[in-house]
């Protein structure tokens, strides 16, 4: 393929990239204005919703001021004032974290990738932008400058990404120089600290990919135990059937946010739906809740599980440090570098769990709706602990299997010729 080909077939991908996302908030609403308004409304006003949805999924704080008629009717503390949605839904950033990967795979597979992937990052740059110009209204009001910022850096980050995945040398002469003296700094770096930071890094990122794991299968066994609750939640916002689906792609969007939450209940801190509660291994404490039929699910620390859930965290340090000691080349490694790595460990997973506790969290209406998710600074608080002590008694056991292995086999007399 020739340059324009490849230019032209970059702008159509991140075209769709936009377009899938706005599309799965805007065709509902579309289908609706001209379902319930016969065309008589102005469709731009669902368009400006549409475009909200999206740029909150990706980060972007929303500022709401309700007219007086609607407030008198919504009769939700603290809304005859402005307030800010925050609470993104993670799954609109999640698909264009997708699609990202997937351009950035394709563009390095091209005959020019730089070019490919330039120019699919600019091209969805510029609809975003156009996106976040068009979605200002007095009643809602995305913050303009996340608003211009935050969907382009995720989807650059995102083919960042694809590109670094992608099998060809796409860095060209300035890259391959900036990669050798990276690599040339690293190596100038004691090896034994160079081990511990990547040793840490992916002992952390395991650890924290086995909590978020567990986090899902909680909230997949919730869901399904609470069933019953979720259906009557449905029947009783009386939704009607189109409705209905926008509710349900609104809640599928949310599912990152509830993976996350469910994570962090693992973890002991748990979460909160409102100014004021909690819900977490311990005990469940709530207030008015939204009638999201989502939040049917919510555990509850009395007929739970409970405190056994902390033995995931807990385990999966010990695990981790029992593979990193098998890693080590050391025979019988010092202690204060055993407790340097579970340490590592611990961190990383404490700031893996943490970033991610902040972004799922967010307000998502006046009042005591303005406090809706896990604290982050507890969740990595709780996460490192956890982790790094059980990695430290890991990485000793490792040892002390370790070294009657080796002599075992040092024993062995070698058979005659």
């Amino acid at each position: 393929m020739n340059r324009i080909t490849i230019a032209l077939l970059a702008a159509l991908e991140a075209a769709i990239a936009v377009a899938i996302g706005l599309g799965i908030a805007l065709v509902p609403l579309t289908i609706l204005w001209a379902t319930g308004s016969g065309l008589s409304t102005d469709w731009t006003v669902f368009w400006r919703a549409a475009s909200d949805v999206w740029l909150l999924g990706h980060g972007v704080n929303l500022t709401l001021t309700l007219p007086t008629a609607f407030v008198s009717v919504l009769a939700l503390p603290g809304a005859d004032a402005a307030f800010t949605l925050s609470l993104a839904p993670l799954g609109f950033a999640l698909l264009t974290i997708v699609l990202g990967i997937g351009a950035g795979r394709r563009a390095g597979s091209s005959p020019h990738p730089l070019q490919a992937a330039l120019i699919v990052v600019a091209v969805f740059w510029v609809l975003a932008s156009l996106v976040a110009l068009s979605a200002g209204h007095p009643i809602a009001t995305p913050a303009a400058g996340s608003a211009q910022l935050l969907p382009g850096l995720i989807y650059t980050a995102a083919v960042i990404t694809g590109l670094a995945l992608s099998r060809r040398a796409v860095l060209g002469t300035a890259g391959r120089r900036l990669a050798g003296s990276v690599r040339d700094w690293v190596d100038e770096l004691p090896p034994t600290a160079v081990r511990l930071v990547a040793e840490g890094l992916r002992g952390g990122t395991i650890a924290a990919a086995v909590v978020v794991a567990a986090g899902g299968l909680l909230f997949c066994f919730s869901l399904l135990s609470n069933f019953a609750t979720v259906i009557g939640l449905y029947e009783s916002l009386q939704a009607g059937a189109l409705g209905g689906i926008a509710l349900t792609l609104l809640q599928l969007a949310l599912l990152p946010n509830a993976v996350i939450w469910s994570a962090s209940w693992v973890v002991g801190p748990g979460f909160a739906v409102g100014v004021g509660s909690s819900v977490s291994p311990g005990a469940t404490v709530l207030g008015p809740v939204p009638g999201l039929p989502l939040l049917g699910a919510l555990p509850d620390g009395a007929t739970g599980p409970g405190f056994l859930v902390l033995l995931v965290p807990i385990l999966a340090g010990f695990a981790v440090g029992m593979l990193l000691r098998q890693r080590m080349p050391q025979a019988k490694p010092r202690a204060r570098l055993l407790i340097g790595y579970g340490l590592a460990v611990g961190v990383t997973t404490g700031v893996i769990l943490g970033l991610l506790a902040w972004i799922s969290a967010g307000a998502a209406g006046p009042g005591r709706l303005q406090e809706l998710g896990p604290n982050p600074w507890l969740v990595a608080a709780f996460a490192a602990l956890e982790v790094a002590l059980p990695a430290m008694l890991g990485l000793y056991a490792g040892s002390v299997a370790k070294l009657p292995m080796r002599r075992g086999r040092s024993t062995v007399s070698e058979p005659a010729a």
